[in-house]
């Protein structure tokens, strides 16, 4: 049986804003414990892929563990005809708590460090290889999460997923935020993992559009989405996420 959609709700802003907070929060430990970027990177990265996949393996069952709206999106498009995944009405539902999620966490990552609750982001991350970047990021995101469905591995989406981000912060030069959700959320931290508030709206259409050229090589190499029963359709959605 369908879990209830509010709490699918409930566990995507959840799940949402526990990452959103040990990304923030372990950005911050990092800063005041090393002054080398590499070790500040390797901290924030390690403890940002545990929780991914903690999360996924956890909340899969629950709502999917999407924790991203291009998630949500894309499993909402890929499913549209069959009438087996989520509805439009849901897929709002889904992103409005995954965005409620991210800024909740980040301000009580803000907290327990002794900062303002919402405190707006000066790092400037506005260049045209970052954009590059946040698109090849969250293109490889969305073949990995829906080729691993349709070849019917969503098994290992959990240490997948984790590990696919964890390559991606070291491998591309905006650091892989891949999730705007979370790009928003970190726009109210002035640290470490921070981007300035202006800086957002061009991020997330960089990583909308890679979205968009993931489902398509998708398409491409593992053919269009089969049209599932209802009961298959919940369980292929049951293991769908991003940092």
């Amino acid at each position: 049986m369908t879990t209830p959609l509010p709490r699918r709700l409930a566990a995507e802003a959840v799940g949402t804003a526990v990452l959103a907070a040990v990304l923030v929060g372990s950005g911050i430990r990092a800063t005041g414990l090393s002054q080398d970027g590499g070790v500040r990177l390797l901290a924030n990265v390690l403890a940002s892929v545990l929780a991914l996949a903690v999360l996924i393996a956890l909340l899969s069952p629950v709502s999917g563990a999407h924790l991203n709206p291009l998630v949500s999106a894309a499993a909402w498009w890929t499913e549209r005809r069959s009438g087996t995944g989520l509805t439009g009405r849901e897929l709002a539902g889904y992103v409005l708590a995954q965005l409620a999620g991210a800024t909740a966490g980040v301000g009580v990552a803000n907290a327990m460090f002794e900062r303002p609750f919402v405190e707006l982001s000066g790092q400037e991350r506005a260049a045209g290889h970052l954009w590059l970047a946040e698109g090849v990021a969250t293109g490889v995101l969305i073949l990995l999460v829906f080729g691993l469905l349709r070849s019917d591995r969503g098994r290992y989406a959990p240490v997948a997923v984790a590990a696919w981000i964890g390559a991606a912060c070291w491998g591309t030069s905006s650091g892989s935020f891949a999730n705007p959700a979370l790009t928003l959320g970190r726009a109210l931290s002035d640290t470490y993992t921070g981007i300035a508030p202006g800086s957002v709206p061009a991020f997330v259409l960089a990583q909308a559009a890679g979205a968009a050229v993931g489902l398509a090589v998708v398409t491409a190499l593992f053919g269009r989405a089969r049209h599932l029963a209802p009961d298959d359709a919940r369980e292929l959605l049951a293991h769908p996420a991003g940092r």
